[in-house]
């Protein structure tokens, strides 16, 4: 059996929210001598499962059952309350795109940015440029100014970049879910090429197809907790009976 890189073990995390809101200015007037009250929302409950080498896992669940939260304990931007993440080699996330963009910059000054925090070598970066561009389909916008991009142009090339930047276990959210037809392919093939090459991945996924095709196994996440594991076709399965016609 292949070796475990990523064990989560009975993983908890909760967050304090305000139990009243103060939506007016008025409210936040005459609200400012009350102490503010908070109650506490259980996110993740006793949350634990191992990630092999070579595997892809899929996650899937409903809007706010903890999907990313749990991704962002898993990439250590969040520290559990309880429980225990072992991460035997280097993690790359793939999360909220865009973060770390620097808007007054041009699309090769950011490559060398973003490039450089996802851990490539300067000399890595100028020889990958030329590839990330045409990934991302932005040779001719690339000395443009971020901040003049669509929402589009700036997400392919968030996903030519981290591509480039690959460690062993890959961490997707919704990466199927991003750009037109003719991109989803390419970062379909992409990943093909990741998974052959050996690479674990962690596969977020609302879309039953992306999960069937490409995942060993599967997890749904219900409430903060893992509702079942098993193989894709039975796990999509029973995501489909949980949601039925609610809303996602």
């Amino acid at each position: 059996m292949a070796r475990t890189v990523v064990e989560v073990d009975a993983v908890s995390k909760s967050f304090e929210i305000p139990s009243v809101h103060r939506e007016t200015l008025r409210e936040h007037l005459f609200g400012v001598l009350e102490p503010r009250k908070f109650e506490r929302l259980q996110v993740l409950d006793q949350v634990s499962f191992k990630l092999r080498a070579g595997e892809t896992l899929g996650i899937m669940g409903r809007n706010g059952c903890g999907k990313s939260t749990l991704l962002k304990v898993l990439c250590g931007i969040y520290t559990p309350d309880a429980g225990e993440v072992r991460v035997e080699t280097g993690i790359t996330p793939i999360l909220e795109l865009g973060v770390g963009w620097n808007a007054e910059l041009d699309a090769i000054d950011n490559i060398f940015l973003i490039g450089s925090i996802m851990g490539l070598s300067l000399r890595a970066i100028d020889a990958s440029i030329d590839g990330i561009l045409a990934f991302a389909e932005v040779e001719r916008f690339a000395r443009l100014k971020l901040k003049h991009y669509s929402s589009g142009m700036a997400s392919r090339l968030a996903y030519a970049i981290a591509f480039e930047a690959v460690r062993e276990v890959l961490v997707l959210d919704e990466i199927f879910a991003v750009g037109d037809a003719g991109f989803k392919a390419k970062c379909e093939e992409r990943y093909r090429g990741l998974r052959a090459a050996g690479h674990a991945v962690l596969l977020v996924s609302h879309e039953p197809r992306a999960i069937t095709t490409f995942c060993d196994r599967a997890l749904l996440i219900d409430r903060g907790r893992i509702a079942c594991v098993g193989n894709a076709p039975d796990v999509v399965a029973e995501y489909l009976r949980l949601v039925g016609n609610q809303p996602q």
